[in-house]
């Protein structure tokens, strides 16, 4: 089948190279521009592929598609489109021109988290079960009729990073060539969502990651997980913009010893103790995380250094871990 890829990103790449693999004909990807000279990862590799590779720094203006864009799309013949991972908006004059259709990804069980920032939310609201779905593309928001949807459970310290990495990635690309493989085969459902359970949420930005402490520790703790790492849950305390990360949340009911760490609005002061600040939820439970200080500059602290806006507080420096997926932002069926 010849098909168009639209999106970007490692997961876009993979995917691009596993329907290659299937067979199927990729008649042309479309993903971002470059940036500070740096190609994306699914335009990279179709160029090494000889693949023609359009990096169109938008598909619209003022509300209407660009007739050369469409132009530039039509004439490749593609068949169905899949958008992997797709942040631009692209118009229904491309959505709806192949034989097939298009087809989006998107990681959450529609129609509960439509948005950008669904695995954030997933986590946020304290889900025991996430996963994602494969659905038809229409004019709506993430209201397309579903193809295809797999579930996974979500464990009580999933971060966005652990719980992308451990399935929504690896399920997700597998799931993206089964959708393929059954419209090739004529047998891929369009079964319309239920209203019924239908959320949204918009998507997460630092601005808005900033903690609320007038909530349960459990709250807190999915709050800074469904935040993690990005854009990251923060606060103000000492002078400083502080940001946490790899939380859980404490069921032992130890009282920590350590240095107290004065957090305004929060139920009462965390403590910095070896392995990192203990946080409290107005019902008195504690939830540790990982601390790391942002400030001027944005800057990061060494581990065991003092900060100079608490003297005697030790700041923590959280470890990044390989494959940090960022946000996996879909928003609309037509991408963003």
């Amino acid at each position: 089948m010849k098909i168009a890829v639209i999106g970007q990103s490692l997961f876009g790449q993979e995917v691009y190279c596993r329907l290659r693999e299937e067979g199927h004909e990729v008649v042309g990807v479309f993903t971002v521009p470059d940036k500070d000279g740096k190609a994306d990862p699914l335009g990279l590799k179709a160029e090494q592929d000889g693949v023609p590779v359009f990096k169109f720094p938008r598909w619209r203006a003022k509300g209407r598609a660009l007739p050369e864009v469409v132009a530039q799309y039509g004439a490749l013949g593609a068949e169905l489109n899949v958008l992997p991972f797709c942040s631009q908006f692209i118009p229904m004059e491309v959505i709806s021109a192949p034989r097939h259709g298009s087809i989006i990804y998107h990681p959450s069980l529609l129609p509960r988290h439509r948005g950008a920032s669904a695995i954030n939310w997933t986590l946020i609201h304290g889900d025991k079960k996430g996963g994602f779905t494969i659905f038809w593309a229409d004019d709506g928001l993430d209201t397309g009729d579903l193809l295809l949807q797999k579930e996974c459970e979500v464990l009580p310290d999933d971060t966005v990073s652990s719980l992308y990495n451990r399935f929504l990635f690896p399920e997700g690309v597998k799931g993206m060539v089964q959708a393929v493989k059954l419209i090739s085969e004529g047998k891929a459902p369009r079964l319309p969502q239920p209203e019924e359970g239908a959320t949204y949420e918009g998507i997460q930005r630092k601005e808005t990651a900033r903690i609320d402490w007038d909530q349960p520790a459990e709250a807190i703790h999915n709050w800074i997980r469904g935040n993690d790492k990005v854009p990251g849950a923060w606060t103000e305390a000492c002078g400083q913009k502080l940001t946490f990360f790899n939380s859980t949340l404490s069921t032992a009911g130890l009282e920590p010893e350590g240095e107290e760490l004065p957090i305004p609005g929060a139920h009462r002061p965390g403590v910095v103790t070896k392995a990192g600040l203990v946080l409290f939820g107005n019902d008195g439970r504690m939830t540790p995380a990982i601390l790391e200080k942002t400030g001027k500059g944005d800057h990061r602290i060494q581990e065991g250094r003092p900060s100079p806006a608490c003297p005697g507080l030790l700041l923590t420096r959280c470890p990044v871990r390989a494959g940090d997926p960022g946000v996996h932002q879909t928003g609309s069926p037509r991408g963003r």
